[in-house]
């Protein structure tokens, strides 16, 4: 018989058996271990690792379960973190070699509770440069010429490659749900406000959002029950306590769900085989599901651009003085994009702010007959070659509402993935992860 892949199994499976006794915490990290050992070179998922701190963390975890002590539903699950969040136990590079060394003297609040949760911090995961389009060292695992997507491109490499069991991502236009998509793995973009970002790389306090990636939506449960207490240091987010997800997953979904079929103003930017597939994924639900096609307002024309005056002018407010600092060290990406930035007003940027209410408003209409909009999450497959990361236009529009998203590895063309996103109204976090929950069941698409 042959050995069994533990490092493939999801989390939710893992904790399963880290509570029966029949897996420990050091074996499922030796089980990534293993993995990285195997295929990182390749890869290049991971900016910084620990063997032995993970390992001492693992057994910590182990010895705490077999005393007979209280545990979290992660302890002894093995986690990576995006490297613009900071770590005291590992450098914050930012992707950047400006920040080369750099070193934070206090976990992100993000951190912080992933400690409390007893999860084991592998590693810190690659990013694009300042989490923006400049390229890193990772490759797309289910194609090595290909890119995985940005700017999370190590969290979603490394869980697709089975070298971690969940990690931390970050969107701001399209960081979470794009690479999910180009690497075949789940994806969830919380509400804007659901998560902290204190302690992360600011680069849009209006977009900002901590996602995370794992290999199943009850993984994306478990995650983000740990991970969303209130920080009264970010006045972004929500106060009062969340739901539990797992809880909501448990709750029964939809018998007949409502979808709104969007193809939003990304679509003329789409690859044909993503059209075809994703038109043909749209008309398979049958009696199982109803799949209303349904457009954008007018007014949503515009509406990427909006959410690109508010993502450049902040990073020409953000980023501009590290590129004025270090001119050498910064790509002439990034130095166009600022310089792009520097040309929006005050007012220009008031504006854009100001229709992100408008055109959500204008969406309330839609987003209170269906259960979730259905739509692409990338243009296609991804793209052959690592020099830029891919575009974001299927994902910015609901960056900049403040929507959640999440991205389903249900599609494939010539043997690569291409995500399903769904999406729907702020605060319906929960929900949103039912619909999901039944999409990837029999009773959705396998059906």
């Amino acid at each position: 018989m042959a050995e069994r892949n533990i490092a493939h199994l999801t989390a939710t499976e893992a904790r399963a058996e880290l509570e029966a006794g029949t897996l420990t915490s050091l074996e499922l990290v030796d089980a990534c271990l293993a993995r990285i050992a195997e295929r990182d070179s390749d890869v290049g998922a991971w900016a910084h690792l620990n063997a032995e701190a993970a390992r001492k963390s693992a057994q910590e975890a182990d010895a705490r379960r077999a005393a007979g002590k209280s545990v979290s539903p992660l302890t002894g699950i093995p986690v990576g973190i995006k490297d613009i969040i900071h770590t005291t136990d590992f450098p914050t590079e930012y992707g950047s070699s400006v920040f080369a060394g750099n070193q934070t003297s206090e976990d992100a609040f993000i951190v912080a509770q992933l400690k409390a949760a007893g999860a084991v911090l592998l590693g810190k995961t690659v990013t694009t440069e300042l989490a923006f389009f400049g390229p890193g060292k990772t490759r797309n695992p289910r194609d090595l010429e290909r890119t995985p997507g940005g700017s999370s491109s190590g969290s979603a490499a490394a869980v697709a490659d089975d070298q971690v069991f969940l990690a931390l991502g970050s969107q701001t236009a399209g960081s979470t749900i794009r690479p999910a998509s180009y690497c075949g793995t789940v994806g969830f973009k919380p509400t804007f406000g659901y998560t902290s970002r204190t302690g992360v790389l600011p680069q849009s306090e209006p977009l900002d959002t901590l996602g995370g990636y794992a290999r199943s939506v009850d993984d994306i449960a478990l995650l983000f029950d740990a991970i969303s207490a209130h920080d009264p240091a970010d006045t972004g987010m929500a106060p009062g306590n969340r739901p539990s997800l797992v809880d909501a997953l448990a709750e029964p979904g939809p018998k007949v769900p409502r979808f709104a079929y969007v193809r939003s103003p990304g679509w003329p930017q789409a690859e044909a085989a993503m059209k075809a597939a994703f038109d043909d994924f749209a008309g398979s639900f049958g009696a199982r599901a109803e799949v209303v096609e349904t457009p954008l307002p007018a007014e949503f024309d515009e509406i990427l651009r909006l959410q690109q005056i508010v993502q450049f002018s902040d990073i020409a407010r953000n980023y501009g003085p590290i590129a004025d600092a270090n001119p050498d060290a910064i790509s002439a990406k990034l130095k166009e994009i600022i310089a792009e930035g520097r040309t929006f007003s005050s007012s220009n940027y008031a504006a854009a702010r100001e229709e992100q209410e408008s055109l959500y408003e204008a969406l309330c209409a839609v987003l209170g007959n269906y259960d979730a909009i259905l739509t692409p999450a990338a243009t296609g497959v991804a793209p052959i070659g690592l020099a830029s990361t891919g575009s974001p236009v299927f994902n910015g529009l609901w960056t900049y509402l403040g929507m959640p998203c999440i991205s389903l590895p249900l599609i494939e063309i010539d043997g690569l993935p291409v995500g399903v996103q769904l999406t729907s109204a702020r605060g319906s976090d929960a929900a949103l992860l039912r619909v999901a929950k039944w999409m990837t069941t029999d009773k959705g698409a396998r059906g």
